[in-house]
């Protein structure tokens, strides 16, 4: 008698394949969404985390756009390779004191964002700015968290 070989057939290999495709289609640019946001949510904490340094280190007197964040305020996410990179910007009549900007790394994953630099300025204004230095359309959901 002849041993019985199980296997699977070319069919059935080409089913799970299609399958695996299918999957794949879906899953890794709903992957990429999630990077980045969560690459825009560590952006706008990281300027809400600097404000509230700024606001707690200078006094009313001082000019608050001299004020220069330390190493680790400078770069979101905290710790780790920088995505985004923060420097104060200076003081004019409509920001209330300073603004903080949030600008991608030229070489890092967000640089083609549609969202681009994030600024957050002392009177709670959030905007965006796309890297041509236009307004962006939409900013209300580059901040959004949800």
């Amino acid at each position: 008698m002849k041993p019985k070989t199980s296997a699977f057939t070319l069919l059935e290999l080409v089913i799970a394949l299609a399958i695996a495709a299918v999957l794949v289609v879906y899953a890794v640019p709903s992957y990429h969404n999630h990077v980045a946001r969560s690459h825009r949510v560590d952006a706008a904490s990281a300027l809400y985390r600097a404000a509230q340094f700024i606001e707690a280190n200078t006094s009313n007197d001082a000019n608050q756009s001299s004020a220069q964040l330390p190493s680790g305020f400078d770069q979101a996410p905290l710790f780790g390779t920088a995505v985004y990179k923060l420097r104060v910007l200076p003081a004019d009549d409509s920001n209330g004191g300073y603004a903080l900007e949030a600008r991608p790394v030229e070489s890092g994953p967000m640089q083609d964002d549609a969202c681009g630099t994030f600024i957050l300025d002392a009177t709670g204004l959030r905007t965006n700015h796309a890297a041509d230095g236009s307004a962006v359309s939409d900013a209300q959901s580059c901040w959004n968290t949800r």
